[in-house]
């Protein structure tokens, strides 16, 4: 298993490309015009940065890219609770790095405005995308974050097919994007969110503390649901810090 130091480094560029690739993608892709790709194209760019980065980094660290993975995988007994600082601070200053690079990029275009373009930010109520309130919010973010860890968990079981966790993983994330970009803009990713909205700023920070709280409970249950309801009784505990790595050996 690699020291801790490279996994942390594992966890910070994979969450860097995570950040850049999709928010990236809904601020200087998606109402580009003529050629937008829109929603659609949006929830495919995170779910690809998520596959992408299993299969560069996942045997190094695990590829969790988000610290409600990192507490999911614990809960599920698939993640030793000493890795979890190390592994959430690595994550949060590679989503930080993404969203001010991003910022020097976006502010290049004529007419960007980091006030009225944002950086994908998410939110609720006036700052969700559909208007939607703090308990929709809040219900989505930590019922699509519990399916989340099912799928990675899942996926990254011992009787799953080998090889194949990064492409169910990037599909759920990307079916997550789908379903809830309306109503938050779709975090179910605390590092995500404090990338963007520490640059940007105001009501995002404000709101901030809904999208480290929500995702989080939602990772725990849906890590403490797999470990009690599906996982294999003969499985031994994975603690390994690698439980989200592609089984492609």
């Amino acid at each position: 298993m690699p020291d801790l130091g490279r996994r942390m480094g594992a966890e910070l560029v994979g969450t860097f490309w995570l950040v850049f690739g999709g928010c990236g993608s809904a601020v200087l892709s998606a109402a580009f015009p003529n050629v937008g790709i829109g929603l659609l194209g949006v929830s495919f760019a995170f779910g690809l940065t998520v596959l992408t980065m299993a299969y560069s980094v996942g045997q190094v660290s695990g590829c969790h890219l988000n610290p409600a993975v990192t507490f999911g995988l614990w809960a599920g007994n698939r993640f030793p609770a000493k890795d979890i600082a190390p592994y959430v601070l690595a994550q949060v200053v590679g989503a930080i790095a993404a969203a001010w690079l991003l910022y020097q990029i976006a502010s290049g275009a004529p007419g960007f405005d980091l006030a009225t373009n944002g950086l994908a930010e998410n939110g609720y109520g006036s700052a969700s995308p559909g208007g939607f309130s703090l308990a929709a919010g809040f219900t989505i973010e930590l019922v699509l974050t519990a399916g989340f860890l099912l799928v990675i968990i899942g996926a990254t079981d011992r009787r799953a097919p080998v090889g194949f966790a990064p492409i169910a993983i990037g599909l759920a994330l990307t079916l997550i994007h789908l379903i809830s970009i309306p109503v938050t803009n779709t975090s179910v990713n605390p590092a995500r969110s404090t990338g963007p909205a520490l640059v940007v700023g105001g009501l995002a920070i404000q709101q901030l503390w809904l999208f480290w709280l929500a995702p989080i409970l939602g990772g725990i249950v849906g890590g403490l649901v797999y470990r009690s309801v599906f996982a294999a009784p003969a499985q031994e505990p994975d603690v390994t810090g690698e439980p989200g790595r592609p089984r492609a050996e």
